[in-house]
């Protein structure tokens, strides 16, 4: 073998010892990220807007894989996890879905009923009044007879509301004895006991409008027996 060969092989050499090194270095930066970032996990992120107190469906949300590591401990990483519950804010596209981002529908409870009814949106419910919260009922009422003064009344006390539904446009001719006619209007839904839903069904067939009052959290809401019937003499 002569000198140009030897060089030849040489050159050959070191090219084969830097090839391996480069290889070896990739490898070892593969085993660093992969250590620095961990196995991978599955995630659900919002395909779309989702309104408040909204039913939360599988449909709703894109299953993505990312870094264990960088998941939040709170990131729902099983669709089960959102069955039966509801958003409890407003939930937006793209936003990777939190456990504290909803909770459980309200439910009934023993000696309970369920019953719905359309609240006008502009003067009864005025987009504050979620599942859970309780509310008084105030019913506004027609003399009996010739110059019998309207009556505001107090139906039902510290109602609890079950489910807030989508606004619904009412049509035009709908029979309004107020003489103000509601363009709006939102289905409440409420957990009763016997005689306070007839109380509700009552005033919901007969009184001239329906209202209701949002009780503040934790506040027991006792209305003296006086105090739940109201006419403007009461004020002279």
């Amino acid at each position: 073998m002569n000198s140009r060969q030897r060089r030849g092989v040489i050159l050959l050499l070191l090219s084969v010892l830097c090839a391996v090194g480069a290889f070896v270095g990739v490898l070892s930066v593969i085993s660093d990220a992969d250590s620095k970032v961990g196995p991978e996990v599955a995630a659900y992120r919002l395909k779309r807007d989702v309104a408040p107190y909204t039913d939360l469906t599988s449909g709703q949300f894109e299953k993505i894989t990312m870094p264990k590591r960088w998941l939040s401990t709170n990131a729902v990483t099983d669709l089960a996890d959102v069955r039966g519950k509801i958003a409890v804010t407003q939930l937006r596209k793209g936003s990777l879905m939190q456990r504290d981002m909803m909770e459980a529908r309200p439910q009934l409870k023993a000696g309970e009923q369920e019953i719905a009814i359309m609240i006008d949106a502009a003067t009864g419910v005025a987009g504050k009044i979620t599942p859970g919260a309780k509310v008084n009922v105030y019913a506004t009422f027609a003399g009996k007879k010739d110059g019998d003064a309207p009556q505001s009344k107090v139906i039902v006390a510290n109602a609890r509301v079950l489910n807030v539904g989508t606004l619904t446009a009412l049509e035009p001719d709908r029979d309004n004895r107020s003489g103000r006619a509601a363009t709006e209007a939102v289905p409440i839904t409420f957990a009763l006991n016997t005689l306070d839903t007839q109380r509700i069904a009552y005033a919901e067939s007969f009184a001239e409008h329906v209202r209701l009052a949002l009780v503040a959290p934790g506040d027991a809401g006792t209305i003296r027996p006086g105090d739940r019937t109201y006419t403007l003499d009461k004020d002279k």
